[in-house]
């Protein structure tokens, strides 16, 4: 299919194109938390706010100067302002990061919420009832197997139809990952993804993801459309920096580096 960015007014400001609140981080995966920050930013939404424990916010800080930070203290107010919430990113599982996950959950208003990482994995432990309405869920395959509650190697063996039973459980776009990722609508229709290459199968590629997908959605575009949109450019981000680094030597923060080249391409 044929993609086109969003489209930039130009009398505009930061808050035209969007405010990501990212609820990621933890005290051993800040990392997590400024890949998807900045992914979202360098998509071009107009703001980010990482709310995180006071270790992330420092360890984020000292590396860039992008991001908004709050206290996870106020997560209630941040959560009520945002346009779009990313969770999971880096979280963890602990019995703090499903505190938080469920306020998240409990706090949200009307507005598109993407779930990715620890946060899939807390949902699939839990019985969550009222999920938001437009929920965009990013799994890879073990994650997608701990969703359904069956083998990883039933998810690898037909991954459209796994997409399809994620989005009919959790009424959601589901963005299955793999060497050719399937993003499945809440009405089951399929894209499967065919950018990218073995570059990706890196340690923040999913976290880089979750960002390019939230900063899409802040600047208003659906759901399905961000998240194939997203998985589009993600997979060309890797090629083109694969020309340069090799597929062995393209780190997720280069993944970030090449949005702009992979956004060219569609101007």
């Amino acid at each position: 299919m044929e993609f086109k960015m969003p489209y930039r007014v130009q009398n505009s400001h930061k808050g035209t194109f969007g405010r990501v609140v990212n609820v990621s981080g933890s005290d051993y995966m800040s990392g997590a938390a400024m890949l998807s920050s900045l992914s979202a930013l360098k998509v071009g939404c107009g703001y980010v706010f990482l709310c995180s424990s006071e270790r992330v916010i420092t360890a984020v800080s000292a590396q860039t100067q992008n991001i908004v930070f709050a206290p996870i203290e106020d997560l209630e107010n941040q959560v009520k302002n945002a346009d779009v919430l990313l969770v999971g990113c880096g979280l963890s599982t602990s019995d703090k990061a499903v505190e938080i996950f469920e306020q998240c959950l409990k706090t949200v208003g009307n507005i598109p919420v993407i779930i990715d990482a620890d946060g899939l994995n807390i949902l699939a432990k839990g019985d969550y009832k009222n999920l938001p309405e437009d929920l965009i869920l990013t799994p890879h395959p073990k994650e997608a197997a701990r969703l359904l509650g069956v083998s990883t190697e039933e998810i690898l063996s037909d991954t459209k139809r796994v997409a399809c039973q994620i989005s009919r459980k959790f009424d959601c776009v589901t963005v299955l990952k793999s060497h050719r990722t399937v993003v499945c609508s809440k009405d089951f229709e399929i894209y499967e993804n065919e950018t990218g290459n073995s570059s990706l199968a890196k340690a923040g590629s999913g976290d880089v993801l979750a960002g390019i997908i939230a900063g899409l959605v802040a600047q208003k575009c659906d759901i399905f459309y961000g998240a194939k949109l997203g998985v589009y450019l993600h997979g060309l981000c890797g090629e083109l920096a694969s020309e340069e680094l090799t597929e062995y030597g393209v780190l997720a923060i280069e993944q970030i580096k090449y949005l702009p080249n992979a956004i060219k391409t569609l101007l």
